[in-house]
């Protein structure tokens, strides 16, 4: 009555996964492990298309790599916050029978079914991102500054390798400036090459902005100590040496008095004294650590103004 009038099917939602910088884990995904978009609506009469479905919005922290579970392959990485990354996008509409008219073809029966979105079982792994890597040898107050300074609550003990796993602290300031400090497992000499904890270290330090090498004041060459973190760095990744570092000298208590070590450092932003056990000049480094976290945030402004724009 009136001739073929079967509109379109609406598209099925994707299904995206967007940085957001309000996470710092992956705990909420331990809780669900299904999800899916809604299905496109049903084309009707009069030429009426379906709406499409709703797309669903996974949020994860900075620093996730997004692997299909099946093959292994890796679908993306999210690097900053707002970062959009598809992981299964949503099933195209069908066709009505209107969509087949032709002036030779006026009175059409055939439609063209919609397509089932995709389905894929993801992998999430989170690699560490932080401000500031506490970079050490094992039982050099790595652990201890970080429960001092921040709520984090690593485990603490005088036997090596205390840290065997990553700890991230997040440091609060006045006026709400906040930045994050991770303590990384101790290295040792030939951690370049995977001996102690060695390359799962290096790989998580990667992602800091600002190095700290800790060396404790009763070491007994302050020197070679810091001379052998820095062999192991630019041994590593020439890119991670390059990286800002100061240098600070833990356990200053067990002196007694505020004393700051002469030693020959390459670049080095700062040195520093503290014991964290006195509370001995915790704020001097956090605001040296928070200017220089400030001045790398303005060199990155001012390089991407300065980017030309893309044709």
């Amino acid at each position: 009555m009136g001739g073929p009038d079967g509109g379109e099917g609406g598209k099925g939602g994707d299904i995206t996964v967007v940085g957001d910088n309000n996470l710092a884990t992956l705990l909420d995904y331990t809780y669900r492990d299904k999800w899916e978009a809604e299905s496109g609506e049903h084309g009707s009469g009069s030429n009426k298309s379906g709406r499409g479905g709703a797309s669903i919005v996974l949020p994860v922290p900075p620093g996730t790599v997004i692997k299909d579970l099946n093959t292994g392959q890796i679908l993306g990485e999210i690097l900053e916050s707002g970062q959009e990354i598809i992981v299964a996008k949503g099933g195209r509409g069908g066709k009505g029978n209107s969509f087949f008219q032709t002036a030779t073809h006026q009175a059409p029966r055939e439609f063209q079914p919609g397509e089932e979105g995709q389905t894929r079982s993801l992998e999430l792994e989170l690699k560490l991102i932080a401000d500031i890597g506490l970079v050490g040898q094992p039982n050099a107050g790595k652990s201890t500054l970080l429960s001092v300074i921040s709520a984090a609550r690593p485990k603490i003990a005088d036997y090596p390798f205390t840290t065997l796993a990553p700890n991230l602290g997040v440091i609060q300031l006045s006026d709400s400036r906040t930045f994050v400090v991770a303590d990384i497992p101790g290295i040792i000499e030939g951690a370049h090459e995977g001996k102690g904890l060695g390359l799962q270290f290096l790989r998580h330090i990667e992602r800091t902005r600002v190095l700290a090498f800790l060396i404790p004041i009763d070491a007994m060459d302050w020197q070679a100590e810091y001379d052998q973190l820095r062999a192991e760095i630019i041994a590593y990744s020439p890119e991670l040496a390059a990286k800002p570092h100061c240098v600070v000298f833990t356990k200053l208590d067990l002196l007694g008095e505020h004393y700051v070590p002469e030693i020959v450092t390459t670049g080095a932003f700062g040195l520093y004294s503290i014991s964290a056990a006195g509370r001995i000049g915790l704020d001097a480094l956090k605001d040296a650590w928070w200017r220089k976290l400030l001045e790398l945030k303005k060199a990155d402004e001012l390089t991407r103004v300065r980017e030309p724009l893309a044709p």
